[in-house]
Formats: structure tokens, sequence, C-alpha cells
């Protein structure tokens, strides 16, 4: 089983950006701790790509196929905003889950709405890094 994660804008700055709400953990920590947790989960590859670009996320989304079993994804900004990447994961129709650092849904009133999040089928928020374990552990258990 292989497994994608894509994480949106501004995640390359975990540790630096607000880190009252996203923790003071890098984003070499977040890839550290995607591979240790698809290796536990027994994933023969977890691969880890983030881009601030929408495009970028859409070319991601649409090369996976045929390459991954299934999809870890936060898009960040772009889940309240990007119907270009809930269609892409509906055109690949890669199992994936939704994840968020924060609480999204006690955040403004505009992250209330998910776009991806309507072409995955769980979602993991508010967990902080940790969520990307959970978010694994959980397309193991799918795939399965």
């Amino acid at each position: 089983m292989n497994a994608l994660v894509i994480n949106g804008p501004n995640l390359n700055m975990l540790g630096i950006r607000e880190p009252d709400i996203y923790g003071r953990q890098t984003y070499d920590d977040l890839i550290e701790l995607c591979r240790a947790a698809g290796e536990k989960e027994g994933f023969d590859t977890v691969d880890v790509y983030q881009s601030n670009h929408e495009g970028d996320l859409i070319d991601t989304i649409q090369q996976a196929l045929g390459v991954y079993d299934g999809i870890v994804i936060n898009p960040a900004a772009y889940t309240h905003t990007s119907v270009g990447i809930l269609d892409a994961l509906k055109a690949v129709q890669i199992p994936a889950v939704e994840v968020h650092i924060s609480a999204v849904d006690e955040r403004e009133s505009f992250r209330q709405i998910s776009y991806a999040g309507m072409a995955c089928f769980d979602r993991v928020i508010g967990e902080g890094l940790t969520g990307y374990a959970h978010a694994l552990h959980i397309l193991k258990e799918h795939l399965s």
C-alpha cells in the first residue's frame, strides 16, 4: 500500500506561523511523523507533498492516480475555497481522509465549509500534527 500526504498553503511555515494555533513543530517534523506513522501502519511508502499553489495541488492529485492507494490531504486555506481540488479528488476516486491541525469547526465562520472534505470518506481535525498519524491509521483500516 502506498499513501500520499498532501499539504496546502503555508504548512511549510509550521513552527513559525501562529504557533498558538498550529504548534511549534516544523514541517520537517510533520514529514518525519507521517513517514514513521505510515511505516507503523504497514504502508510501503508514504510520500509527503506541500505546495502554496492550487494548480500544483490539483496536478499532484491527478498524478496520484495509479500510483497511490490512498490520500491524506490538508488543503489548508484551499479547503474553504477550492472546487478545483474537490473535483480532482472526485475525478481520481482515490480514498482520501481530510486532516486539519487546528479545530477548524471552532474557528472563523468561513472555515466551516470544506469543499475538499466532500470527496473524503473521513475527517480528522484539531489533533495537532498527531492528527496525520490518526488519518493514516483510518486510511489503512479503510484500505484493508
